[in-house]
């Protein structure tokens, strides 16, 4: 009997460990940045300046703040140029992922973003290149990317400010899926919740795509607003890079300088539907 006895304890207290090891090691983040430092591990470039007169360095990458109940906040505000300086075509700003996320694997991504204001066109998501290979390609740069805009395509399409996703035909905006519509254009000077899972196994394996989140505005409580959207290229590398980029559009035609502020940008192995600041 002492031996059974022995014996179940052992057990018990095994699977104690187990359960343990189990909750410490999942749902945990790894903090790509939060601005509450520097921007030192950031490299901002503007690759196609075509401003007149020239403005050298035209793009505005800053840390700011805001008051938050008791205590600050830092965040990072992102303008392709000043007000009125238009033709800053390829406003790059990008940052090291803290962990790669290999060919066959699967993450999840948390950031909260702000629209400044309209008029604007941002996108922002991940890379598989170098940083050589990101000034080269700029928007070609991306696999899974998110958009904010407002600007008229080529084709004469309108964008209304809503969220949108990168699909093989182009861009979409995130949906409602209760209503059965599109989601509604951003709130200016309101921050929302964004959780994108990304899958980056072969195409051939049914990767090369994401799954959308949204927390804020329309979406009371997180609600999946797109599924399956498309990698930009499909390289299926490893991804290692988180880039923004944004632009004022061609001089005669101008699309705005409107900001965009990010904040709490994380990352965590497998599908994390969890808040990293909560």
């Amino acid at each position: 009997m002492h031996f059974k006895h022995t014996l179940l304890l052992c057990l018990l207290s095994t699977l104690a460990s187990c359960s343990t090891i189990s909750k410490n090691t999942s749902n945990k983040w790894l903090l790509i940045d939060n601005f509450e430092n520097s921007l030192s591990n950031w490299q901002s470039v503007d690759t196609q300046n075509e401003t007149k007169p020239q403005v050298k360095n035209p793009q505005i990458t800053v840390i700011q703040s805001e008051q938050v109940t008791a205590s600050t906040n830092h965040y990072l505000l992102k303008k392709p140029a000043r007000d009125s300086i238009v033709g800053n075509r390829k406003a790059l700003s990008y940052t090291k992922l803290p962990q790669a996320v290999e060919i066959g694997e699967i993450y999840t991504f948390y950031i909260r973003i702000n629209v400044a204001a309209f008029p604007n066109n941002h996108a922002f998501g991940l890379s598989n290149l170098t940083p050589d290979l990101i000034n080269k390609h700029a928007y070609d740069a991306f696999e899974p990317t998110l958009r904010v805009t407002d600007k008229t395509e080529s084709n004469g399409l309108v964008n209304d400010g809503a969220l949108m996703v990168k699909t093989d035909s182009g861009y979409s905006n995130i949906q409602n899926y209760t209503t059965k519509q599109s989601a509604k254009p951003l709130q200016t000077n309101t921050w929302y919740d964004v959780w994108y899972v990304v899958n980056n196994a072969a195409a051939s394996e049914q990767g090369q795509q994401y799954d959308v989140y949204v927390r804020g505005g329309e979406f009371k409580k997180q609600t999946l607003v797109y599924k399956n959207a498309q990698f930009r290229m499909k390289r299926e590398q490893p991804l290692i890079y988180f880039l923004a980029n944004c632009n004022t559009g061609p001089i005669k035609k101008p699309y705005g300088n409107g900001g965009l502020r990010y904040d709490d940008l994380y990352m965590s192995e497998g599908i994390n539907l969890s808040s990293p600041t909560q």
